[in-house]
Protein backbone atom coordinates (compact mmCIF):
# COMPACT_ATOMS: atom_id res chain seq x y z
CA UNK A 1 0.00 0.00 0.00
CA UNK A 2 1.33 3.43 -0.94
CA UNK A 3 1.45 6.29 1.54
CA UNK A 4 0.98 9.94 0.80
CA UNK A 5 3.99 12.19 1.22
CA UNK A 6 2.58 13.44 4.53
CA UNK A 7 1.89 9.91 5.82
CA UNK A 8 5.43 8.77 4.99
CA UNK A 9 6.93 11.85 6.62
CA UNK A 10 4.88 11.25 9.78
CA UNK A 11 5.91 7.59 9.91
CA UNK A 12 9.60 8.46 9.55
CA UNK A 13 9.47 11.26 12.12
CA UNK A 14 7.60 9.34 14.80
CA UNK A 15 9.98 6.39 14.54
CA UNK A 16 12.87 8.76 15.26
CA UNK A 17 11.01 10.28 18.23
CA UNK A 18 10.16 6.86 19.66
CA UNK A 19 13.74 5.63 19.33
CA UNK A 20 15.13 8.73 21.03
CA UNK A 21 12.55 9.52 23.70
CA UNK A 22 10.37 6.48 24.41
CA UNK A 23 12.21 3.20 23.82
CA UNK A 24 15.17 3.91 26.18
CA UNK A 25 12.95 4.04 29.30
CA UNK A 26 10.49 1.33 28.24
CA UNK A 27 11.95 -1.67 30.08
CA UNK A 28 12.56 0.26 33.29
CA UNK A 29 9.06 1.75 33.23
CA UNK A 30 7.66 -1.75 32.79
CA UNK A 31 9.64 -3.03 35.79
CA UNK A 32 8.74 -0.06 37.98
CA UNK A 33 5.16 0.23 36.63
CA UNK A 34 5.65 3.91 35.77
CA UNK A 35 2.63 5.36 33.98
CA UNK A 36 3.85 6.87 30.67
CA UNK A 37 2.46 10.38 31.18
CA UNK A 38 5.78 11.91 30.08
CA UNK A 39 5.59 9.97 26.82
CA UNK A 40 2.09 11.24 26.09
CA UNK A 41 3.24 14.78 26.75
CA UNK A 42 6.14 14.32 24.32
CA UNK A 43 3.80 12.89 21.68
CA UNK A 44 1.49 15.85 22.18
CA UNK A 45 4.30 18.36 21.89
CA UNK A 46 5.30 16.83 18.56
CA UNK A 47 1.75 16.87 17.17
CA UNK A 48 0.85 13.18 17.45
CA UNK A 49 -2.30 13.65 19.56
CA UNK A 50 -5.55 14.66 17.92
CA UNK A 51 -4.04 13.91 14.54
CA UNK A 52 -7.37 13.35 12.79
CA UNK A 53 -9.08 16.36 14.41
CA UNK A 54 -9.56 19.22 11.90
CA UNK A 55 -7.16 22.16 12.25
CA UNK A 56 -10.13 24.40 13.04
CA UNK A 57 -10.52 22.43 16.30
CA UNK A 58 -6.80 22.44 17.05
CA UNK A 59 -5.87 19.08 15.53
CA UNK A 60 -3.52 17.99 12.78
CA UNK A 61 -6.13 17.18 10.14
CA UNK A 62 -4.20 14.11 9.03
CA UNK A 63 -5.54 10.77 7.80
CA UNK A 64 -6.59 7.90 10.03
CA UNK A 65 -3.86 5.87 8.36
CA UNK A 66 -1.24 8.36 9.55
CA UNK A 67 -2.48 7.90 13.11
CA UNK A 68 -2.37 4.12 12.66
CA UNK A 69 1.28 4.34 11.59
CA UNK A 70 2.01 6.30 14.77
CA UNK A 71 0.39 3.65 16.98
CA UNK A 72 2.46 0.94 15.31
CA UNK A 73 5.68 2.91 15.77
CA UNK A 74 4.93 3.69 19.43
CA UNK A 75 4.07 0.02 20.13
CA UNK A 76 7.37 -1.04 18.59
CA UNK A 77 9.17 1.05 21.20
CA UNK A 78 6.82 0.70 24.16
CA UNK A 79 3.55 -1.29 24.07
CA UNK A 80 2.27 0.29 27.30
CA UNK A 81 2.55 3.81 25.90
CA UNK A 82 0.84 2.61 22.74
CA UNK A 83 -2.29 1.43 24.53
CA UNK A 84 -2.55 4.63 26.59
CA UNK A 85 -2.06 6.61 23.37
CA UNK A 86 -4.69 4.53 21.55
CA UNK A 87 -7.33 4.89 24.29
CA UNK A 88 -6.62 8.60 24.67
CA UNK A 89 -6.70 9.29 20.94
CA UNK A 90 -9.14 6.80 19.40
CA UNK A 91 -11.69 6.49 22.20
CA UNK A 92 -11.65 9.58 24.42
CA UNK A 93 -10.38 12.44 22.30
CA UNK A 94 -12.14 11.20 19.17
CA UNK A 95 -15.43 10.95 21.08
CA UNK A 96 -15.28 14.65 21.89
CA UNK A 97 -14.25 15.47 18.32
CA UNK A 98 -17.11 13.43 16.82
CA UNK A 99 -19.93 14.04 19.27
CA UNK A 100 -19.08 17.13 21.29
CA UNK A 101 -20.71 20.53 21.01
CA UNK A 102 -18.67 23.53 19.91
CA UNK A 103 -18.33 24.60 23.54
CA UNK A 104 -17.22 21.13 24.65
CA UNK A 105 -14.61 20.94 21.89
CA UNK A 106 -13.27 24.38 22.71
CA UNK A 107 -12.90 23.51 26.41
CA UNK A 108 -11.71 19.92 26.33
CA UNK A 109 -9.77 19.33 23.11
CA UNK A 110 -6.80 21.72 23.52
CA UNK A 111 -5.27 20.16 26.68
CA UNK A 112 -5.94 16.65 25.34
CA UNK A 113 -4.25 17.43 22.02
CA UNK A 114 -1.30 19.01 23.83
CA UNK A 115 -0.85 15.96 26.06
CA UNK A 116 -1.39 18.08 29.15
CA UNK A 117 -4.40 15.93 30.05
CA UNK A 118 -5.02 12.24 29.41
CA UNK A 119 -8.45 10.79 28.71
CA UNK A 120 -9.86 7.36 29.58
CA UNK A 121 -12.75 5.25 28.31
CA UNK A 122 -15.03 3.65 30.92
CA UNK A 123 -17.47 1.15 29.42
CA UNK A 124 -16.71 -2.33 30.80
CA UNK A 125 -18.41 -3.57 33.98
CA UNK A 126 -18.17 -6.84 35.96
CA UNK A 127 -21.27 -8.21 34.19
CA UNK A 128 -21.01 -6.17 30.98
CA UNK A 129 -17.89 -7.00 29.01
CA UNK A 130 -18.51 -8.27 25.51
CA UNK A 131 -22.21 -7.46 25.99
CA UNK A 132 -22.01 -3.72 26.56
CA UNK A 133 -25.82 -3.46 26.41
CA UNK A 134 -25.94 -5.16 29.82
CA UNK A 135 -24.22 -2.32 31.68
CA UNK A 136 -25.82 -1.41 35.00
CA UNK A 137 -24.26 1.94 35.92
CA UNK A 138 -27.15 4.39 36.35
CA UNK A 139 -27.40 8.09 35.47
CA UNK A 140 -30.24 9.54 37.54
CA UNK A 141 -31.56 12.84 36.11
CA UNK A 142 -31.55 15.61 38.73
CA UNK A 143 -31.81 19.36 38.61
CA UNK A 144 -28.89 20.67 36.59
CA UNK A 145 -27.62 17.29 35.41
CA UNK A 146 -27.28 13.66 36.50
CA UNK A 147 -26.04 11.61 39.43
CA UNK A 148 -24.01 8.57 38.42
CA UNK A 149 -23.76 5.43 40.53
CA UNK A 150 -22.10 2.15 39.66
CA UNK A 151 -18.69 0.83 38.79
CA UNK A 152 -16.43 0.07 35.85
CA UNK A 153 -13.60 -2.47 35.65
CA UNK A 154 -10.46 -3.02 33.56
CA UNK A 155 -10.21 0.68 32.75
CA UNK A 156 -6.91 1.75 31.20
CA UNK A 157 -5.51 4.68 33.17
CA UNK A 158 -7.90 4.35 36.12
CA UNK A 159 -6.71 6.81 38.75
CA UNK A 160 -4.10 8.25 36.38
CA UNK A 161 -6.19 9.78 33.59
CA UNK A 162 -7.55 13.29 34.04
CA UNK A 163 -11.03 12.71 32.59
CA UNK A 164 -13.24 9.65 32.03
CA UNK A 165 -15.76 8.98 29.28
CA UNK A 166 -18.34 7.07 31.32
CA UNK A 167 -21.28 5.20 29.85
CA UNK A 168 -24.39 4.86 32.05
CA UNK A 169 -28.07 4.14 31.53
CA UNK A 170 -31.09 6.22 32.38
CA UNK A 171 -33.35 4.69 35.07
CA UNK A 172 -35.96 2.24 33.82
CA UNK A 173 -34.21 1.47 30.53
CA UNK A 174 -33.04 -1.92 29.28
CA UNK A 175 -30.52 -3.12 26.72
CA UNK A 176 -28.99 -0.48 24.51
CA UNK A 177 -31.87 1.92 25.11
CA UNK A 178 -31.08 4.74 27.50
CA UNK A 179 -27.31 4.29 27.51
CA UNK A 180 -25.75 7.76 27.59
CA UNK A 181 -22.18 9.11 27.62
CA UNK A 182 -20.75 11.53 30.19
CA UNK A 183 -17.40 13.23 30.72
CA UNK A 184 -16.35 12.94 34.38
CA UNK A 185 -13.37 14.86 35.75
CA UNK A 186 -10.90 13.00 37.96
CA UNK A 187 -11.55 15.26 40.95
CA UNK A 188 -15.35 14.94 40.89
CA UNK A 189 -16.79 14.26 44.39
CA UNK A 190 -17.87 10.62 44.69
CA UNK A 191 -15.44 9.39 42.02
CA UNK A 192 -12.82 6.94 43.28
CA UNK A 193 -10.61 4.17 41.97
CA UNK A 194 -9.73 0.63 42.88
CA UNK A 195 -6.17 -0.59 43.29
CA UNK A 196 -4.11 -1.09 40.16
CA UNK A 197 -4.61 -4.61 38.85
CA UNK A 198 -1.66 -7.01 38.84
CA UNK A 199 -1.55 -7.96 35.18
CA UNK A 200 0.26 -10.41 32.94
CA UNK A 201 1.69 -7.57 30.84
CA UNK A 202 1.51 -3.86 30.01
CA UNK A 203 2.62 -3.11 33.55
CA UNK A 204 3.17 0.61 32.94
CA UNK A 205 -0.34 1.10 31.55
CA UNK A 206 -2.23 1.13 34.85
CA UNK A 207 -5.55 -0.71 34.80
CA UNK A 208 -8.20 -0.67 37.51
CA UNK A 209 -11.77 -0.01 38.61
CA UNK A 210 -13.62 3.30 38.35
CA UNK A 211 -16.18 3.70 41.15
CA UNK A 212 -19.06 6.18 41.02
CA UNK A 213 -20.91 7.01 44.21
CA UNK A 214 -23.59 9.59 43.42
CA UNK A 215 -21.20 11.55 41.21
CA UNK A 216 -22.84 14.78 40.09
CA UNK A 217 -22.35 15.45 36.37
CA UNK A 218 -23.74 18.70 34.95
CA UNK A 219 -25.78 18.57 31.76
CA UNK A 220 -22.92 20.36 30.01
CA UNK A 221 -20.80 17.22 30.58
CA UNK A 222 -23.21 14.91 28.79
CA UNK A 223 -21.73 13.91 25.42
CA UNK A 224 -24.35 13.57 22.71
CA UNK A 225 -28.04 13.00 23.26
CA UNK A 226 -29.67 10.88 25.94
CA UNK A 227 -29.79 7.28 24.77
CA UNK A 228 -27.11 7.76 22.08
CA UNK A 229 -24.30 6.20 24.11
CA UNK A 230 -24.49 2.62 22.88
CA UNK A 231 -24.13 3.45 19.19
CA UNK A 232 -21.46 5.99 20.10
CA UNK A 233 -19.43 3.36 21.95
CA UNK A 234 -19.62 0.87 19.09
CA UNK A 235 -18.56 3.49 16.56
CA UNK A 236 -15.61 4.52 18.68
CA UNK A 237 -14.57 0.92 19.27
CA UNK A 238 -14.38 0.33 15.52
CA UNK A 239 -11.61 2.90 15.38
CA UNK A 240 -10.10 1.54 18.57
CA UNK A 241 -9.84 -1.90 17.01
CA UNK A 242 -7.71 -0.48 14.21
CA UNK A 243 -5.49 0.98 16.90
CA UNK A 244 -5.19 -2.38 18.65
CA UNK A 245 -4.30 -4.02 15.33
CA UNK A 246 -1.55 -1.44 14.90
CA UNK A 247 -0.38 -2.01 18.47
CA UNK A 248 -0.12 -5.73 17.75
CA UNK A 249 1.83 -5.01 14.55
CA UNK A 250 4.33 -2.89 16.45
CA UNK A 251 5.02 -5.73 18.87
CA UNK A 252 5.24 -8.27 16.04
CA UNK A 253 7.68 -6.05 14.17
CA UNK A 254 9.85 -5.75 17.27
CA UNK A 255 9.74 -9.52 17.83
CA UNK A 256 10.86 -10.10 14.24
CA UNK A 257 13.74 -7.62 14.47
CA UNK A 258 14.96 -9.05 17.78
CA UNK A 259 14.73 -12.58 16.37
CA UNK A 260 16.64 -11.64 13.22
CA UNK A 261 19.44 -10.10 15.25
CA UNK A 262 19.65 -13.12 17.51
CA UNK A 263 19.50 -15.59 14.61
CA UNK A 264 22.42 -13.84 12.92
CA UNK A 265 24.65 -13.76 15.99
CA UNK A 266 23.82 -16.83 18.08
CA UNK A 267 25.95 -19.82 17.06
CA UNK A 268 25.29 -23.51 17.58
CA UNK A 269 26.96 -26.50 15.95
CA UNK A 270 29.54 -24.19 14.45
CA UNK A 271 27.23 -21.78 12.63
CA UNK A 272 24.64 -19.04 13.19
CA UNK A 273 21.27 -20.52 14.12
CA UNK A 274 19.74 -18.52 11.29
CA UNK A 275 21.30 -21.02 8.90
CA UNK A 276 18.98 -23.73 10.20
CA UNK A 277 15.74 -24.35 8.35
CA UNK A 278 13.69 -24.58 11.56
CA UNK A 279 14.65 -21.03 12.52
CA UNK A 280 14.30 -19.66 8.99
CA UNK A 281 10.76 -20.97 8.76
CA UNK A 282 9.78 -19.12 11.94
CA UNK A 283 11.31 -15.90 10.64
CA UNK A 284 9.61 -16.33 7.28
CA UNK A 285 6.20 -16.81 8.91
CA UNK A 286 6.74 -13.75 11.12
CA UNK A 287 7.63 -11.53 8.17
CA UNK A 288 4.77 -12.84 6.03
CA UNK A 289 2.13 -12.26 8.71
CA UNK A 290 3.58 -8.85 9.53
CA UNK A 291 3.14 -7.83 5.90
CA UNK A 292 -0.36 -9.32 5.68
CA UNK A 293 -1.37 -7.67 8.95
CA UNK A 294 -0.17 -4.31 7.76
CA UNK A 295 -2.25 -4.60 4.61
CA UNK A 296 -5.33 -5.40 6.70
CA UNK A 297 -4.76 -2.67 9.28
CA UNK A 298 -3.82 0.02 6.77
CA UNK A 299 -6.84 -0.86 4.64
CA UNK A 300 -9.11 -0.66 7.68
CA UNK A 301 -7.69 2.78 8.44
CA UNK A 302 -8.37 3.88 4.87
CA UNK A 303 -12.05 2.89 5.08
CA UNK A 304 -12.58 4.04 8.68
CA UNK A 305 -15.35 6.45 7.66
CA UNK A 306 -17.12 3.93 5.40
CA UNK A 307 -20.00 2.76 7.57
CA UNK A 308 -20.64 -0.27 5.36
CA UNK A 309 -17.08 -1.56 4.99
CA UNK A 310 -15.38 -0.07 8.01
CA UNK A 311 -16.77 -2.28 10.75
CA UNK A 312 -15.80 -5.55 9.08
CA UNK A 313 -12.40 -4.21 8.01
CA UNK A 314 -11.61 -3.15 11.59
CA UNK A 315 -12.72 -6.51 12.99
CA UNK A 316 -10.66 -8.43 10.43
CA UNK A 317 -7.59 -6.32 11.14
CA UNK A 318 -7.83 -6.70 14.90
CA UNK A 319 -8.52 -10.44 14.69
CA UNK A 320 -5.63 -11.22 12.37
CA UNK A 321 -3.03 -8.85 13.82
CA UNK A 322 -3.66 -9.72 17.47
CA UNK A 323 -3.55 -13.46 16.90
CA UNK A 324 -0.48 -13.12 14.69
CA UNK A 325 1.29 -11.05 17.34
CA UNK A 326 0.69 -13.62 20.07
CA UNK A 327 1.65 -16.51 17.81
CA UNK A 328 4.88 -14.93 16.63
CA UNK A 329 5.95 -13.41 19.93
CA UNK A 330 5.76 -16.97 21.24
CA UNK A 331 7.86 -18.06 18.24
CA UNK A 332 10.37 -15.31 19.06
CA UNK A 333 10.80 -16.78 22.54
CA UNK A 334 11.45 -20.16 20.91
CA UNK A 335 14.01 -18.70 18.50
CA UNK A 336 15.87 -17.24 21.48
CA UNK A 337 15.79 -20.59 23.29
CA UNK A 338 16.59 -20.39 27.00
CA UNK A 339 17.52 -16.73 26.68
CA UNK A 340 14.05 -15.97 25.37
CA UNK A 341 12.63 -16.93 28.76
CA UNK A 342 14.78 -14.30 30.47
CA UNK A 343 13.65 -10.68 30.86
CA UNK A 344 16.97 -9.34 29.61
CA UNK A 345 16.20 -10.43 26.05
CA UNK A 346 12.83 -8.60 25.89
CA UNK A 347 10.87 -11.14 23.84
CA UNK A 348 9.23 -12.66 26.92
CA UNK A 349 7.81 -9.21 27.69
CA UNK A 350 6.49 -8.87 24.13
CA UNK A 351 4.63 -12.15 24.56
CA UNK A 352 3.09 -10.98 27.85
CA UNK A 353 2.15 -7.61 26.40
CA UNK A 354 0.74 -9.03 23.16
CA UNK A 355 -1.75 -11.44 24.72
CA UNK A 356 -4.24 -8.79 25.78
CA UNK A 357 -4.65 -7.57 22.18
CA UNK A 358 -6.75 -10.70 21.64
CA UNK A 359 -9.00 -9.62 24.51
CA UNK A 360 -9.58 -5.89 24.94
CA UNK A 361 -11.81 -3.75 22.72
CA UNK A 362 -13.48 -6.94 21.55
CA UNK A 363 -12.17 -10.48 21.97
CA UNK A 364 -11.16 -12.61 19.00
CA UNK A 365 -14.42 -14.49 19.45
CA UNK A 366 -16.42 -11.26 19.23
CA UNK A 367 -14.45 -10.23 16.14
CA UNK A 368 -15.43 -13.48 14.46
CA UNK A 369 -19.07 -12.86 15.40
CA UNK A 370 -18.91 -9.37 13.91
CA UNK A 371 -17.38 -10.65 10.68
CA UNK A 372 -19.70 -13.64 10.41
CA UNK A 373 -22.87 -11.68 11.10
CA UNK A 374 -22.01 -9.08 8.47
CA UNK A 375 -21.19 -11.76 5.92
CA UNK A 376 -24.55 -13.42 6.54
CA UNK A 377 -26.35 -10.10 6.10
CA UNK A 378 -24.55 -9.64 2.84
CA UNK A 379 -23.98 -5.96 3.44
CA UNK A 380 -20.20 -5.93 3.80
CA UNK A 381 -18.60 -8.51 1.55
CA UNK A 382 -14.79 -8.32 1.22
CA UNK A 383 -13.64 -5.95 -1.52
CA UNK A 384 -11.38 -6.60 -4.48
CA UNK A 385 -9.90 -3.39 -5.82
CA UNK A 386 -7.55 -2.80 -8.70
Amino acid sequence: MEFTEDEQAIADAVRQLVAAAITPSSDQNDRDQVYPRANLLALGQHGYLGMTVPPADGGGGTSYLAQTLVVEAVAYGDPATAVVYEVHNSLHLEAIHRYGTAAQKAEWLPPLIAGQQIGAFALTEPDAGSNAAALATVAEPVEGGYRLRGGKVFITGAGEADRYLVFARLPGTLGRDGITAFLVDKGAPGLSFGRAEEKMGLHAAKTGAVLLDQVMVPTSHRLGAEGAGYDMALRLLEGGRIGIAAQALGMLGRALDLSLTYARTRKQFGQAIGRFEAVQFKLADMATDLHAGRLLAYDAARVREDTQQGRMAAAMAKLFCSEAAVRHCLAAVQVHGGYGYMREYQVERLLRDAKVTEIYEGTSEIMRLVIGSQLLRGDAAPRLES
